[in-house]
């Protein structure tokens, strides 16, 4: 250990008395294999050290443990579920790690005003529960729904498998409450649709990755659920063809809830490694799976079958939610969640394996599929070493001449802050920099991510 970490390490080990005193002993953690689950994300490509994981249990135990690490200079980064993919949640630099876990009260549904209010560690997936039981939907839906926590799908704006009909988070937080930086607490969880007060805090916090506040609650506007969903699974004989009929079913299906797509290769990879029986006896070239209120059929599919069961939805689904599970089997991949204008989302998925292999150092494999009607692809390269940032270039930069973006749902983290400056000017990032001296004067919250 270098002379200034072993110092850092030992300062923030002074704190862990006082941190005891805000949240009690049984909420601090320091021995390595308490904390070692949270110093590595999700994906197992960005990994960190803290001396210690603090519990708070309530808004209040929160904004002591903030106060007390601001006037010591301790760091924090705060943590939800940790299902996060760009390193935004992890301890880069020995920071004390604030899990929300346990802020996982709710007051819960209000049915004639259509919102649910709780905690930030809630599991998105007991949103879901509490919302269909009182007669409600909530319209941010993806895989990771069990583990990830409301906190750190705020913190992250995070998108899923619903955003072309229901939009992103940012769209459904009415209310929010946060510790900032210095300490003080910011609450305004009414959830009125309707509130020209002044500044939108849940916009301004939303997708802001814990570097301006830390959510502790917020109030989350509700969706009439539909009256029945059919899940269709479509082929298709090439790329370009799924991803012109996603964009037709976008304008011509009015019910339209999602359309995912994935390729051959990765339906064989989630085949193998899920158990799972091929969906046709023939193979195709790309897949959607399609939810709607009405049985869809496509112009150009090759291939199709269509189910309305709850088990056999379910069953459909496990084609395309298996893909992250079934690529980490081959090591830590590296992700990249890029947006295109859908001109181009054809054109990049033809490009980006190339690109990859010629930025590669060794032989790798390039594994794709996403939101496809909202021009979302997830790009997952296999067999590159962690620290290896070339084909990250290759990868950003093709977005980025192609008119897209670099990061559509997961945030930017410690992943793609290096190149923040291909989707945003000077300028914004100098109105990003004032905005955080303001809420985060000391700099002290997630210091390591998102900024260059």
């Amino acid at each position: 250990m270098a002379a200034s970490d072993a110092a850092l390490a030992c300062q923030h080990r002074e704190v862990l008395p006082e941190l005891v005193d805000v949240v009690g002993p049984h909420h601090v953690l320091t021995a390595p294999d308490e904390v070692a689950p949270y110093c590595t994300d999700f994906s197992g490509r960005y990994r960190g050290a803290t001396v210690a994981v603090v519990q708070p249990g309530t808004v209040d135990e929160v904004a002591g443990v903030v106060r007390l690490c601001r006037r010591e200079g301790v760091a924090v980064v705060p943590q939800g579920g940790n299902t996060g993919l760009v390193g935004g949640g992890v301890p880069v630099d020995g920071e004390v790690v604030v899990s929300l876990r346990r802020l996982d009260g709710a007051e819960g549904v209000r049915p004639e005003a259509g919102h649910w209010t709780g905690g930030a560690g809630v599991a998105l997936g007991a949103v879901h529960e509490a919302a269909a039981a009182a007669g409600w939907a909530y319209g941010v839906d993806f895989a990771s729904r069990d583990a990830a926590t409301v906190g750190g799908t705020i913190a992250t704006n995070a998108g899923g498998l619903r955003v072309l009909r229901y939009g992103d988070t940012r769209a459904q937080v009415i209310g929010v409450e946060a510790v900032l930086g210095d300490g003080s607490v910011v609450s305004h969880l009414g959830g009125l649709v309707k509130d020209n007060t002044g500044y939108h805090l849940p916009s301004l916090l939303c997708g802001s990755e814990g570097t301006l506040g830390i959510v502790t609650a917020a109030t989350l506007r509700l969706v009439p659920p539909p009256e029945r969903r059919i899940t269709s699974l479509l082929a298709f004989d090439s790329v370009d063809r799924a991803v012109q009929a996603a964009y037709d079913l976008r304008r011509d299906v009015r019910t339209l809830e999602a359309a995912e797509l994935f390729l051959a290769s990765g339906l064989d990879l989630v085949c193998r490694v899920c158990g799972l029986p091929s969906p046709f006896a023939t193979p195709h070239a790309a897949y959607l799976v399609v939810e709607a209120a009405e049985d869809v059929r496509a112009v150009g599919a090759a291939d199709a079958v269509s189910v309305a069961g709850a088990a056999e939805r379910a069953g459909l689904w496990r084609y395309r939610e298996g893909h992250t599970r079934a690529v980490n089997t081959l090591g830590a991949p590296h992700k990249f969640d890029v947006t295109l204008p859908p001109p181009a989302l054809a054109e990049f998925m033809h490009a980006v394996a190339p690109v990859v292999e010629a930025a590669a150092p060794v032989p790798v494999r390039t594994w794709m599929w996403g939101h496809a009607a909202d021009g979302n692809v997830h790009v997952n390269v296999t067999g590159l070493a962690p620290e290896e940032e070339r084909v990250d270039e290759a990868v950003l930069r093709l977005v980025a001449a192609l008119g897209g973006s670099i990061s559509a749902e997961h945030g930017i983290g410690r992943a793609k802050r290096a190149w923040l400056g291909l989707n945003r000017s000077d300028a914004e990032v100098a109105a990003f920099r004032a905005i955080k001296r303001a809420l985060d004067p000391d700099g002290i919250l997630n210091p390591n991510v998102l900024l260059p």
